[in-house]
Parts: C-alpha cells; sequence; structure tokens
C-alpha cells in the first residue's frame, strides 16, 4: 500500500517521523483525512489527536494547535506542543485538568484571564482523551 511521510516537530524537537498510509486530525475548519498523493494544502490545526494509521496499527498524537502543512509526498504538522499517546504522563493530565478547572471556577470571583484558562482545560481534556484511547 502506498505511504506518505510524516513529520510532527514542535519548539523542541522532532516527536514523530514515520512513513504511514493515512492522516485524520482536525484543523480549525473541520476534520481532515490525507492519504499519500493528496493535494498540497496548509490548514490551522485545532486542539486535538492525530491518528496516523500504518497497516492495522493507528499511533495517536495529542497536538496543542499549529500547523499542517501537505505534499503528495510528505505530510508536516508544525505543533505548539505534541506528544505521542504512550509519552503522556495521564496523572499529569488530570491535575493540569482540576487547575484549569478550578481557575475557571474563580474567574467570576477574580481577574483570572478566563481564555487562558479554558485552553488549559482543552489541552488537558485532549491528552486524557488521547492516552485513554491508546489503552
Amino acid at each position: 500500500m502506498k505511504t506518505v511521510a510524516v513529520s510532527i516537530v514542535t519548539p523542541d524537537g522532532p516527536v514523530y517521523e514515520s512513513e504511514v498510509e493515512m492522516v485524520s486530525t482536525k484543523s480549525l475548519t473541520g476534520d481532515l483525512g490525507i492519504l499519500p498523493g493528496h493535494v498540497p494544502m496548509v490548514a490551522p490545526l485545532a486542539i486535538g489527536s492525530v491518528r496516523l494509521k500504518k497497516g492495522k496499527e493507528v499511533e495517536l498524537v495529542a497536538v496543542s494547535g499549529g500547523f499542517l502543512e501537505v505534499k503528495p509526498d510528505k505530510v508536516t504538522i508544525l505543533a505548539q506542543s505534541a506528544e505521542r499517546a504512550d509519552d503522556i504522563d495521564i496523572e499529569r493530565a488530570i491535575r493540569a485538568k482540576k487547575r484549569a478547572e478550578e481557575r475557571l471556577r474563580q474567574q467570576a470571583q477574580s481577574n483570572i484571564d478566563f481564555k487562558r484558562a479554558e485552553l488549559a482545560l482543552r489541552r488537558a481534556l485532549n491528552r486524557i482523551s488521547v492516552a485513554q484511547q491508546n489503552k
């Protein structure tokens, strides 16, 4: 079966490099499915998971926004942060979720940056979801 090279990179360095049969992810405008030979495009990514299908295996990577560049033979994801499902510390993600929820509850009582707390909550929920889907 045909494959496409995939590279997921963050400011801290590469997170994933491999050949896959299909890439599925969520852009700010909707879900994307990319197969080898896909038309070139660039899309901003939403907080979500990247599903990488290779044979019968599916690997998941949690991303916190960024950009996706598609060329017919290569997919590059430049993410603000990214973690492979196996690398996610679920206990740390749960603690981050609780902190973000607490900040949102306190928002009405103080000058907490609501958008920042909301994004932190979405990132934590995404990491928990990706880690749990991987089990």
